[in-house]
């Protein structure tokens, strides 16, 4: 892939981050952390207490997106059928007929996802690492793109059911969506820009754009030296005692292909060492158990994100 191509379909890139921006005022970094999880073929789990928007932003994502969408919201109740779906009997033609459930979409929002029971969680594991679902022993594939963008409350609210580690693990990262600033706040209020800008918002890429330009993203080129600071940072999360849980080998593929996309969409053909630092807390902190030994008035994952930053600033970054 050369430079000027690099650019101009990094440019496609920066389109949906300008189109997602119009939207979600005052959370550039969160925006920018969406789409670089959109090009590493990655999912996104999106936290923060009730009324901040997250559900606005996993909406403006499908809209700016040209692909099929749907929404789940996920309650106590839900079963897995209702996610995946169902075989059904025909009599017309005596036979079982699989009938195909809302995650059978180019983008599959999860909604609440932490309301619902464990067992209907783990409806989504197959789908987010195979990119297909199996029922009746029969192998179905999902359309592709695939994107599942999930929105949990923090776990100190009632009636939330943690997310296992191996579901949290086939989240590409999950970003935190606080309280905006004053500023971006009355902004908010003067252009009402949840509801407005979502409701006028245009697609601006196709599924085979976002194919093209995850495959670009896959040709950046990554120095030996980045791939012996994003492993010496892993390491560091399972020899620690600060931590009961280490990063897992995904979760080092998982970084290395987040920082591919950060340097796609910048436009450039190889990875720096600044497409890697940043990347660590949203990629890795839903990765780690922070050990009980550890007191604070933080919760946990204050407390994890925090030893990450300074786990990462005394591990000495390549020239």
């Amino acid at each position: 892939m050369s430079p000027e191509t690099a650019l101009a379909t990094a440019n496609r890139g920066a389109q949906l981050e300008s189109a997602l921006r119009k939207v979600i005022r005052g959370k550039d970094e969160v925006v920018r952390l969406a789409v670089i999880c959109v090009l590493a073929r990655g999912h996104l789990l999106i936290e923060g207490v009730p009324g901040v928007g997250k559900t606005t932003l996993a909406h403006a994502i499908a809209r700016a997106l040209d692909c099929s969408f749907q929404r789940v919201q996920f309650t106590s109740d839900l079963l897995p059928s209702d996610v995946i779906g169902v075989s059904m009997y025909s009599p017309l033609d005596q036979k079982f007929e699989f009938r195909r459930g809302p995650i059978f979409a180019n983008v599959l929002l999860a909604d609440e996802i932490n309301r619902t029971t464990p067992k209907t969680q783990s409806a989504l594991l197959e789908a987010m690492n195979e990119a297909q679902v199996t029922v009746d022993s029969t192998s179905h594939a999902l359309p592709q793109p695939f994107l599942v963008i999930a929105t949990q409350n923090p776990l100190e609210h009632h009636g939330t059911y943690p997310l296992p580690e191996s579901q949290l693990d086939r989240f590409l990262m999950r970003v935190q969506m606080g309280y905006p600033d004053g500023t971006a706040e009355r902004e908010i209020l003067r252009a009402q820009a949840g509801a407005a800008q979502l409701d006028n918002m245009k697609p601006v890429l196709t599924a085979a754009d976002i194919l093209e330009m995850q495959d670009a993203v896959t040709q950046v080129r990554v120095d030996d030296s980045l791939v012996s600071y994003a492993l010496a940072v892993v390491r560091k999360t399972r020899d620690s005692d600060l931590f009961s849980l280490g990063v897992s080998p995904r979760g080092s593929q998982m970084l290395y292909r987040a920082a591919q996309a950060s340097a796609f969409l910048n436009g450039r053909t190889f990875c720096v060492p600044e497409d890697f630092k940043p990347l660590v807390v949203p990629v890795l902190s839903h990765r780690v158990s922070v050990n009980g030994r550890n007191s604070s008035n933080q919760t946990k994952t204050e407390q994890a994100e925090q030893l990450l930053r300074e786990l990462v600033e005394a591990i000495a970054v390549p020239v």
